[in-house]
């Protein structure tokens, strides 16, 4: 069987990726999300084992220890990390999986999964990206602050991606998302072994 194709989904905070992640799979076929785990506490509405693995922060430098976790990274004074056994298991099935993580996090997975496919979420401006931050009605004048300074240090890291999606129109950014993924199915790389197969028929 075909091993499953693995992409890094990454974006500062109020550039929707969550948004994104939730319209494509409501249509995606034989993609499957790993959900991440954090030392952050939920915030409303967040359901444990669904947006997040919600952890304590001895539990989550247990998973550490353990060598539970394929990365972790600490952001804004939170662990944030994936669970190894998830996202081995439906790569092995032949399930493409879609990670969510920081950029942190997305460079070490580039490091243990050279073929992986990583994708970086864009604000259109970062005026639109503080005015999101401040609609969301979660963070505090000083949060937001950090957040935009924090999100100008990724943009940094936004160049070593495989892809650049801008989201300023949702159901654009979700089409563009698809598209990527449809495209790496294709790459000439991961066909060589069809074309060969049919080379020797």
């Amino acid at each position: 069987m075909e091993k499953g194709l693995l992409f890094v989904v990454s974006a500062p905070a109020g550039c929707g990726k969550d948004t994104i992640l939730e319209q494509l799979f409501k249509t995606a076929e034989n993609v499957g999300y790993s959900v991440s785990a954090t030392s952050r506490a939920p915030r409303e509405g967040e359901i444990d084992g669904v947006h997040y693995h919600f952890r304590t922060r001895e539990q989550f430098e247990q998973m550490i220890k353990n060598e539970e976790v394929l990365e972790y990274t600490e952001y804004c004074g939170n662990y944030y990390g994936t669970p190894r056994k998830a996202v081995e298991d439906m790569l092995n099935a032949g399930k493409d999986v879609i990670l969510k993580i920081e950029v942190e996090g997305a460079m070490n997975i580039k490091r243990l999964f050279p073929e992986c496919c990583l994708v970086f979420i864009l604000p259109p401006s970062m005026h639109e990206l503080e005015r999101r931050l401040r609609k969301r009605g979660t963070e505090t004048e000083e949060k937001i602050i950090e957040r935009t300074a924090q999100a100008r240090e990724e943009l940094k890291f936004a160049e070593n991606y495989d892809y650049l999606i801008v989201n300023g129109e949702l159901e654009k950014a979700v089409d563009d998302l698809r598209s990527v993924i449809s495209a790496e199915k294709l790459r000439k790389s991961r066909r060589m072994p069809l074309l060969q197969a049919l080379r020797n028929e």
